[in-house]
């Protein structure tokens, strides 16, 4: 492998565990509360996916104002997600609120499939985003450089959230006990939605950057990218933002760098994610940042 080509696939890898980091930190902020995988995340990464793509061509909407307007859309839809599956089981065994999260994900993908058909559309690529820069021989998509950034100021931006406001300490709370935190004045539903609606908010503008990057998109595009922020997710420890981050960009550039090093396993690419998960559960169960934590029976 050339120098120019390792730095092409380096930028490659960055770009991509950004967007696993990003879609990553919503699994892990639902988790901390409520101890709660959502499995419908990566379903809620494809339906911003559609209100950006119907913004635009049925709409007439500029790209800019269409892709707001899909993140806010997808906020809302996490937060009546919460509301209408989730909440109604916030006192049942686990297991009921997995199956009610799984069903919530076959649902939207289906539901996809019947009002927006089962063929790919193609979406909708701003001509600023999918620039090329070269640089030193290397080609690289402006895009590249901006997931990142973006990427970066959103993990300030919520750590800022979550460490530095009153929203901030309520959710800390809410994530130690629920019951207590609710007996000590805070409106933990309110809590709940809000964390669902930022988490929907990071799948959304996430889902913006990916389906810029790879124009296409179909109502299961969301199953294989949100497993693996779920894994990555799981690799910097769940429950931990910055460890979801760490996961996302291990994962990412990982994956990147083992089909450039070895271009024969092009095609177990999505395998080697399920490889480091295993490897991840047997040497280090809670992740790279996880703590050693005893659930409540």
């Amino acid at each position: 492998m050339t120098l120019g080509t390792f730095m092409q696939q380096l930028a490659n890898g960055i770009s991509v565990g950004s967007l696993y980091a990003l879609i990553a930190i919503g699994y892990t902020m639902v988790y901390g509360i409520l101890k709660l995988i959502n499995f419908a995340h990566g379903d809620i990464f494809m339906m911003a996916a559609y209100f950006a793509f119907f913004g635009v061509t049925t709409f007439g909407l500029p790209w800019y104002v269409s892709f707001i307007i899909a993140i806010i859309l997808t906020a809302v839809l996490g937060a009546v997600i919460e509301f209408l599956a989730y909440r109604p089981l916030r006192t049942a065994p686990k297991i009921s609120i997995l199956i009610s999260a799984i069903g919530v994900s076959f649902l939207l993908e289906n539901l996809a499939v019947v009002l927006f058909g089962g063929m790919p559309k193609a979406f909708p690529t701003p001509k600023i985003l999918t620039d090329v820069v070269v640089i030193g021989g290397v080609s690289i998509q402006n895009l590249t450089f901006i997931i990142p950034v973006v990427t970066i100021i959103l993990l300030f931006a919520l750590l800022h959230l979550v460490n530095k406001t009153n929203v901030g300490m309520a959710m800390r709370a809410a994530s130690k006990d629920v019951e207590t935190a609710s007996l000590m004045g805070i409106k933990v539903n309110r809590i709940i939605s809000f964390t669902f609606a930022i988490g929907s908010i990071l799948a959304g503008i996430g889902s913006m950057m990916w389906s810029v990057k790879y124009p296409q998109i179909i109502g299961t595009m969301g199953i294989i990218p949100g497993l693996k922020c779920f894994i990555a997710a799981v690799i910097g420890g769940i429950g931990d933002i910055k460890g979801a981050v760490l996961g996302g960009f291990i994962l990412g550039i990982g994956e990147i760098m083992l089909v450039a090093a070895l271009p024969g396993l092009t095609g177990y690419r999505d395998a080697f994610a399920f490889i480091v998960l295993i490897v991840i559960l047997l040497f280090k169960p809670t992740g790279i940042m996880g703590k050693n934590l005893t659930e409540k029976v």
